[in-house]
């Protein structure tokens, strides 16, 4: 009788450690889900402080809203920065974003075109647009530079700058707090949901991106078109303009030529009725 008693005594025991240990694991499991609803929405934000920077980057991606450009007009304003570089992808033949960024950007700061720079690429990714950067600022030998960017991709931009740069410049990153992201509340949101879980899978992705990357330098440039600044762009149009004033005198030479020759065909026909009716 003792004996049964032992065992029933040895059973109960085993099975309050394990719903001990059911009860420990469920609270482990509902503590995570806790911290990751709450807490991963800033994993992907990476925003440094600063007081000045010589540089600041617009990279492509923003929306219509021009959330970047509205950041780094206020810095401009602040006088957190001296000199933009914006970038943009090719939309038609021979227009980029960058183009429409940087008029924008021009009309809402009225800041100096020498001093807002034009980035044409058809770069389709930060790791890209990094390569096309980082070896033009290496050959001016920039010190540190801010990127602008969406604000769960700045952890990842930061990654890659900072990777294939060296940290030579230093990357710098800002968080926006741009509205169609927000990290305390992703997990129920639409938009903010599709964005954390895109920049989480690219995030990622970024490992096997520098699995053969390496440090550039000055000599690994490769522009889509010369980087150069708004006031520069807009004196080579001037020029181009300038190209077509020739052919604009021909045509409006040869139209004043066919004009009075049909003068005076006009008049030899005038004549030739006048003697006609005489006779």
């Amino acid at each position: 009788m003792s004996r049964i008693l032992m065992n029933e005594k040895k059973k109960f025991r085993i099975s309050k450690k394990l719903i001990g240990a059911l009860t420990i694991f469920c609270i482990f499991v509902v503590a995570l889900t806790y911290i990751t609803i709450t807490k991963s929405g800033y994993w992907l934000i990476s925003g440094d402080e600063f007081n000045h920077v010589k540089w600041v980057v617009i990279l492509d991606g923003q929306t219509g809203d021009m959330e970047r450009n509205d950041y780094v007009a206020s810095l401009l304003k602040e006088g957190k920065v001296d000199s933009v570089l914006v970038l943009g992808r090719r939309v038609y033949r021979d227009r980029s974003n960058a183009d429409f960024f940087a008029e924008d950007l021009v009309k809402i700061t009225d800041y100096d075109k020498n001093k807002i720079y034009v980035v044409h690429h058809d770069d389709p990714s930060t790791i890209a647009e990094a390569k096309t950067i980082i070896p033009w600022f290496k050959a001016r030998n920039a010190d540190t530079v801010l990127l602008v960017t969406s604000p769960p991709a700045t952890r990842r931009a930061a990654k890659l700058f900072k990777y294939l740069s060296g940290n030579k410049p230093v990357f710098l990153t800002a968080d926006t707090k741009f509205y169609q992201y927000d990290p305390d509340s992703w997990i129920f949101n639409r938009e903010s949901r599709k964005l954390w879980l895109h920049e989480m899978a690219a995030y990622l992705n970024s490992f096997m991106d520098l699995w053969y990357e390496h440090e550039l330098t000055a000599a690994d440039s490769a522009y889509y078109r010369p980087i150069r600044s708004v006031a520069e762009e807009e004196a080579e149009s001037m020029v181009d303009l300038q190209t077509l004033i020739p052919q604009v005198d021909q045509r409006i030479d040869s139209l004043k030529r066919a004009s009075q020759a049909d003068s005076t065909a006009a008049d030899s026909a005038g004549t030739s009725s006048s003697t006609g009716s005489s006779k």
